[in-house]
């Protein structure tokens, strides 16, 4: 009505994490539902949903250690309503008396400070106490809810901190229906390698390299029913709709994420500094030669200025495990992987998630001389006897063993495990060189199976 004033409507950030259910549910998907509810109170939308990947390494980190973000602008009078309606929504989506159910919920109204961006670069590679996440909360004047022993709040915290700048993907979510999570999902194999032949490096991660079968689909009991990674929305939901499985799709939505990036990885640390759980590159010199352990597993070692730590690349890495072994003494190379604490059987480890070798070792080989004559390798004529050509008779009692270069079959750049057993986090080989750094300005007019509007960024 023209005698009306509009209110101002109020930049606000929401995160969450550890929003699951022993009976199937999961924090993305809680934020679909969330944002169906949201557009219903008419908020515009700045940003797509933001799906971030925490360190990968943490123990007591949900699969995948993912947090969500939401960024909106609001009417001002409805802000404080938010967290006790998100509150209700939790208690009646997730069985609070789960033990291992530690949800945490923060608002954070206008801009983010440069406190809370810190501490959720950390939280891609260390290891954060809740009591920190505590204190930034209290400190920069965040409302929060949580349950459980609240762990929920660290990622949280760190999904309204990390905006994504630096380099992002996109994955399009489809759900299944909560009362069908026990079922088969059934996701058609060959129709996952045609939409990865159609959409060609516009996707990445979809089909093992090596086995050929999708990786689209999880295999737990929760509400996902296949995921699609790319560098475009409207590339990760024309590739949607060329899935067929048997289970249908209930709903679904587009997030902006820091899948495939290799954000976990941006910190490169001397041994004598690595700590359990931390995600860290190690630029070293191979100390030892691998050895292979029962069941598979490979152990090398590596040193740097500071000190020497084993590393170790497990059987589900397939022949990346042959890359390690064709490694030799001496070869430079940085290690980028996750630390494993020390026990009783071992000490601390570094897991290897990729490798990259930057300087093969000088490592001749110490051949028999060449027959001057014919030129067949000759046999040696006995101890301080020199060399004899079995060929034709040639003999030099003063001929010596020649080092010659050797033929190695690794080369100097980058190996990565098989996309199977690869973190969310990694960053995969069509990736390599390529960076999405624009935060997009303008969303796609339906990037939520239940957006009724498209929402622009003001």
């Amino acid at each position: 009505m023209s005698g009306e004033v509009e209110m101002t409507k109020k930049l606000v950030h929401i995160g969450m994490d550890d929003i699951d259910s022993p009976r199937g549910g999961c924090t993305t998907h809680f934020a679909s539902l969330l944002v169906e509810q949201l557009s219903g109170w008419g908020v515009d939308w700045i940003d797509y949903p933001n799906l971030v990947r925490l360190n990968p390494n943490i123990p007591y980190r949900t699969r995948g250690n993912g947090a969500v973000s939401l960024r909106f602008r609001v009417k001002e009078d409805r802000i404080s309503d938010l967290l006790p309606f998100i509150d209700r929504m939790i208690q009646e989506y997730i069985d609070l008396k789960y033990p291992n159910t530690n949800p945490g919920v923060v608002v954070l109204e206008g801009e983010i400070q440069e406190s809370v961006r810190q501490f959720a670069m950390r939280a891609l590679w260390k290891t954060i106490p809740l009591e920190i996440a505590r204190r930034v909360i209290r400190e920069s004047g965040i409302d929060s809810i949580a349950h459980g022993n609240g762990r929920g709040l660290v990622g949280a915290v760190s999904a309204i901190g990390n905006n994504l700048m630096n380099d992002f993907t996109y994955e399009y979510i489809a759900y299944r229906a909560l009362n069908k999570t026990n079922e088969q999902r059934e996701v058609d194999n060959d129709s996952v390698v045609e939409m990865d032949r159609i959409m060609g490096d516009k996707l990445f991660s979809s089909i093992d390299d090596q086995s050929g079968r999708n990786v689209i689909a999880p295999h737990g009991p929760d509400p996902v029913l296949f995921g699609i990674r790319g560098e475009r929305p409207d590339y990760v939901i024309e590739a949607a709709s060329l899935v067929r499985s048997e289970q249908s799709v209930s709903r679904w939505m587009v997030f902006r994420t820091n899948q495939g990036t290799g954000a976990h990885l941006m910190n490169c640390v001397y041994i004598s500094d690595l700590r359990p759980y931390m995600a860290a590159v190690v630029h070293g010199v191979i100390e030892s030669k691998s050895r292979i352990l029962e069941g598979g597993h490979v152990i090398f070692g590596v040193g740097d200025c500071s000190g020497r730590i084993d590393c170790a690349a497990y059987e589900p890495t397939g022949n990346f495990r042959e890359t390690i072994t064709g490694l030799e003494k001496g070869d430079q190379v940085m290690i980028h992987g996750g630390v494993r604490p020390a026990s009783r059987l071992h000490g601390l480890t570094l897991n290897a998630e990729g490798i990259e070798v930057l300087k093969l070792a000088a490592a001749p080989k110490m051949l028999n001389p060449l027959c001057p004559v014919c030129e067949k390798r000759m046999k040696s004529a006995g101890r301080d006897k020199g060399y004899k050509c079995a060929n034709c008779g040639f003999k030099d009692p003063k001929a010596k063993k020649i080092a010659t270069p050797a033929s190695r079959e690794i080369e100097e750049k980058v190996y990565l495990p098989p996309i199977r057993a690869q973190r969310h986090l990694t960053r995969p080989e069509v990736r390599f060189g390529r960076r999405n750094n624009e935060v997009p300005v303008t969303l796609v007019k339906k990037w939520s199976s239940h957006l009724q509007v498209r929402k622009c960024r003001e």
